[in-house]
């Protein structure tokens, strides 16, 4: 073992959960010689300065991960009309934030390892921007569909850093700064899908400029992400939690001491976690519930358009959906992680995702708060996924692992759902049955969170016989 993985009460976290690399590669500043020693404390006004700037980053880049696929859910009838794109094409524009989100989601650990996580978040935010500000510039598809994946690249690479920020900055703050950074996340989502329609109207009607407008907070988050990144290379940021007191020991898998990251003995037996059935429910879930987030917000909107709703109310229907989201993340998490199973939770959200589907399929316009409310419910499965994972997994190391097969595999599996919707909304020209193929996809959601759900570990399925 290097002297470089043994953690110590001086060495500075990497914070970077699901970044396994040693600190020496995860942290460009530990090789810069402007940068702040370990153990070194920094002045208090310092630290007030630097905990300041990564908190502003922190939301504004949460406040960007959402608002391209929201806004464009609100105006696909617009869009599609305007490029002229068949209801596949449009379907497919609801799936690409699931397959970008695993394609380019699997090199952000990689590139933090050699350039760090600010530098990996001013990337994302950069290309963000630079697609929010293209994408109403196109005249046809394939344009369109560019843009929209370079958009969606930079929300990729943003999405996975945000835990990794959080950890490195403020390490004694996890909680607070994860419901910050999830609550930004839901609110940018929410504003979207309320704003977007009205701002189209006031500029007579125009999909462009209502699409145009989230560029502009877009590059707030790009212009300050690039400062975050020079001051934490020159170790201006303290990574103390804000205490003035240097941050726990390093263990070899990236987590913290503090935190059970010294994985010394388990993580030496690699985890074949294709073997765990809990890793495969686990992706199963997250799989089905991202399917139906995407569906939902790619095209609920239209369900209440063709419905009879106005298509401004029809954003505030989707923005009441991803509102519900905001409270049920924090509430959520700890109700399951006091109970030993988490099968019950994943239950009654996926009943309340049959009676949503159910009332939409029966009388879209009679009630349609009541059936967003119920599909906001339902949509809470993704904070119920993130908790399962940290209690699927023993060590920091086996976290890593679940984390990044079940949101990579639960991704993908997540592709093909938008596109058949919007498929069979073309080919039968009305709901029905989209409507009934997203309620029977709740049946396997619960069976699958019902399997995740068991009181189980990675571990004992997945380390090879005789590990340890």
């Amino acid at each position: 073992m290097r002297d470089d993985q043994v953690p110590t009460p001086t060495a500075e976290p990497t914070g970077a959960g699901p970044v396994d690399a040693d600190p020496a590669e995860a942290d460009p500043a530990a090789r810069d010689p402007r940068a702040r020693r370990p153990g070194t404390r920094i002045p208090a006004s310092r630290a007030a300065a630097g905990g300041a700037l990564a908190t502003a980053g922190l939301l504004l880049a949460s406040l960007n991960l959402r608002p391209a696929i929201t806004s464009l859910g609100s105006l696909l009838e617009e869009v599609r009309v305007g490029l002229g794109l068949s209801g596949t094409v449009a379907g497919l524009l609801t799936s690409l934030p699931a397959l970008c989100f695993a394609a380019f989601g699997l090199a952000a650990p990689r590139m933090a390892r050699r350039w760090g996580p600010a530098v990996v978040v001013a990337s994302g935010t950069a290309l963000i921007t630079a697609g929010l500000v293209l994408r109403p510039l196109a005249d046809s598809t394939a344009p369109f569909l560019l843009a929209s994946a370079v958009t969606l690249a930079g929300i990729a690479l943003s999405n996975i850093m945000m835990p990794v920020v959080v950890k490195r900055y403020f390490p004694e703050r996890v909680g607070s700064m994860t419901g910050l950074y999830s609550m930004g996340l839901s609110a940018g989502t929410a504003l979207a899908a309320g704003l977007t329609v009205p701002v189209a109207e006031a500029f007579g009607g125009n999909w462009r400029a209502g699409l145009w407008v989230w560029a502009v907070p877009a590059l707030a988050a790009a212009l300050l992400w690039p400062a975050i990144a020079r001051a934490d290379r020159a170790g201006r940021i303290g990574r103390t939690g804000g205490e003035g007191r240097p941050g726990a020991g390093t263990g070899r898998d990236g987590g913290t001491a503090r935190d059970g990251g010294t994985d010394a003995a388990p993580a030496a037996a690699p985890l074949r976690i294709t073997r765990s059935r809990t890793a495969w429910g686990l992706a199963a879930f997250m799989g089905l519930q991202s399917t139906a987030a995407y569906v939902t917000m790619g095209w609920l909107p239209q369900i209440f358009r063709d419905a009879g709703t106005s298509a401004a109310t029809a954003g505030l229907l989707l923005a009441c959906v991803m509102t519900v989201s905001v409270p049920m993340a924090f509430v959520l998490p700890a109700l399951a992680a006091r109970s030993s199973s988490q099968g019950r939770f994943a239950v009654v959200l996926g009943l309340c995702g049959l009676s949503g589907y159910a009332g939409l399929w029966t009388a879209p316009a009679a009630a349609p708060w009541l059936w967003a409310l119920l599909l906001g419910l339902s949509n809470s499965a993704f904070p119920l996924a993130l908790t399962m994972i940290g209690m699927r997994a023993r060590s920091s190391a086996g976290v890593v692992r679940l984390s990044a097969f079940a949101q990579s595999t639960g991704y993908l599996i997540s592709f093909p759902g938008p596109i058949l919707i919007g498929a069979l909304y073309q080919r039968t020209g009305g709901w029905d049955l989209p409507i009934a193929l997203m309620a029977a996809l709740m049946v396997p959601q619960i069976g699958a969170g019902l399997l995740a759900g068991r009181n189980r570990h990675v571990e004992d399925e997945a380390l090879p016989r005789g590990g340890a």
